[in-house]
């Protein structure tokens, strides 16, 4: 368990908000590790977020999108990423690129678009940060000059769904994970 944890660069104290993550050295299944006790493999399940062995040519510290696997990646050392399940843009929303993290929010206010309030007349014109329906979450990795975020949700059962505006979502534990981890300036490869 430590030898992972030195790993995945973490101290003890952030031991047990990735315990998820944190495992036994020398179990490999298929590219991933497995999870250390049946709750944490039934708790693995829920967040979906797994260790995984990588291919060469990103940087440690960079982020990989990849909207057809559902999937964002955070490049570790030693070919490893970290893997998380996401929710991708529908339709006409699709993207591709190379971007930055630019700006993060704990707890970040949501104003939906004019366009999203022609889709749905019944949203509010704003909710706070930290309100229970905010569709952001917990928190907001800005990317870039856009509009787009990696974000949390208000609405688990839309990860890998295709159903947002252009945003990346995660579990609001997953974007908590990831937010400590990528400062201002990350570069973010998006691809389809």
């Amino acid at each position: 368990y430590k030898r992972q944890m030195r790993i995945l660069g973490l101290s003890s104290a952030a031991g047990l908000a990735v315990a998820l993550i944190a495992l036994p050295a020398g179990h490999v299944s298929a590219g991933l590790f497995d999870s250390v006790t049946s709750s944490h493999q039934q708790r693995s399940r829920v967040v979906g977020r797994h260790l995984v062995s990588f291919p060469p040519g990103y940087e440690p510290g960079t982020v990989l999108v990849q909207f057809i696997r559902a999937r964002l990646y955070y490049v570790l050392p030693n070919r490893r990423a970290i893997g998380y399940p996401i929710a991708t843009p529908k339709g006409d929303a699709r993207w591709s690129g190379e971007t930055h993290v630019s700006a993060k929010k704990v707890n970040p206010s949501w104003t939906p678009t004019a366009e999203m309030r022609r889709e749905n007349p019944d949203l509010p014109a704003h909710v706070p940060g930290g309100h229970p329906q905010n569709p952001l979450g917990v928190r907001a990795i800005y990317l870039g000059k856009s509009l787009y975020r990696i974000h949390g949700t208000d609405a688990p059962w839309s990860v890998g769904q295709a159903v947002s505006h252009g945003c990346i979502r995660m579990y609001n534990q997953n974007v908590a994970d990831l937010y400590q981890r990528v400062p201002i300036g990350t570069r973010v490869f998006v691809t389809w």
